[in-house]
């Protein structure tokens, strides 16, 4: 059977995509990589993978792509050493972002919960958190 690598791209789901640049951008520090046709969304670069935020209302219409997307929000977790994870902390706070909670998987550092302005749930973790993740 062939192998899956990796995921190579995720996506969320936003009603505002100036603002939604704005908080992954200015706040996330994420570079972007390319905005879309009629501004349907939006691709990031996370290490070796891409976010993508869409507009749902354009890309539950298709077009020349298969028709995907939902609404509501959804849930992403961004892979961050644990030394940096007190300078995620204080970033957020500095830039008004509300911690929803933090929470320890067993041994490991406690992940970082918060939200973007859409409502999506992101969150800070170790790779740790999972036994098999590539460190």
């Amino acid at each position: 059977m062939p192998s899956i690598k990796m995921v190579l791209e995720s996506a969320l789901y936003v009603s505002d995509l100036s603002r939604a640049v704005a908080f992954y951008r200015d706040v996330l520090g994420l570079p972007l990589l390319d905005e879309f046709d009629e501004m349907r969304g939006v691709a990031f670069a996370v290490g070796p993978s891409v976010l993508l935020l869409f507009r749902p209302e354009l890309t539950l219409n298709g077009g020349s792509l298969p028709s995907h997307g939902a609404r509501g929000p959804g849930h992403v977790a961004f892979s961050v050493r644990p030394e940096d994870m007190p300078a995620w902390r204080d970033r957020l706070l500095e830039r008004g972002v509300a911690i929803e909670c933090e929470h320890a998987f067993g041994e490991n550092p406690a992940s970082i919960f918060f939200r973007d302005p859409d409502g999506n749930l992101l969150e800070f973790a170790v790779a740790s958190i999972w036994s098999w993740s590539v460190q």
